[in-house]
């Protein structure tokens, strides 16, 4: 992608595919707080782990972007369990955070992740689906196991490398064509 080049079919949704090669979260901290330093609006969640606990897996814990209010969105599974930690009551408080972006008119919102409860229709896929209703920009990440979902659930939107600069190359040519 050429973000130099104006494009009025640019979507306003963006996905980084998070292959495993960094530390996403901490780049997509830094991403908003760059965006944010430049002056324009983000709103959202980044995703963060709190140090493990005995036998358990480490805490994830979603900050907003704004307020620095934190919510703790996985459960306690114990050291051998294979199921996902991921609580949908925690999700379902911080999608608050999601629906006051939409009232706020913010340049981006950054969520964490389309996850296995998005691909499901859970977690934050309401709140995501009002937002692109919008023309919301969006950037989220996605695994490559759920790569095919979020296809089926934005279509032909950017997947994006786990690199900041095509980052800041997709929202720099969303936000020139929204101004």
């Amino acid at each position: 992608m050429n973000a130099d080049e104006p494009n009025d079919e640019l979507p306003a949704v963006a996905a980084i595919h998070n292959d495993g090669s960094c530390d996403l979260d901490a780049l997509l901290a830094e991403f908003a707080a760059t965006q944010r330093g430049a002056g324009r609006r983000v709103l959202g969640l980044l995703m963060r782990q709190r140090e493990r606990h005995g036998d358990c897996r480490a805490e994830m814990v979603l900050t907003d972007i704004d307020k620095g209010d934190d919510y703790l969105v996985s459960q306690a599974m114990g050291s051998g369990s294979q199921s996902c930690a991921a609580d949908p009551q925690g999700f379902a408080r911080a999608s608050r955070v999601l629906r006051d972006a939409l009232a706020a008119d913010p340049d981006l919102v950054i969520c964490n992740r389309y996850g296995a409860l998005e691909a499901e229709g859970g977690g934050f896929a309401d709140e995501l689906l009002a937002l692109l209703a919008q023309g919301v920009p969006v950037l989220t990440a996605v695994s490559t196991r759920n790569l095919e979902a979020w296809r089926r659930f934005v279509g032909s939107a950017p997947l994006l490398p786990p690199q900041p600069q095509a980052w800041g190359e997709w929202f720099d040519a969303v936000y020139r064509a929204r101004a």
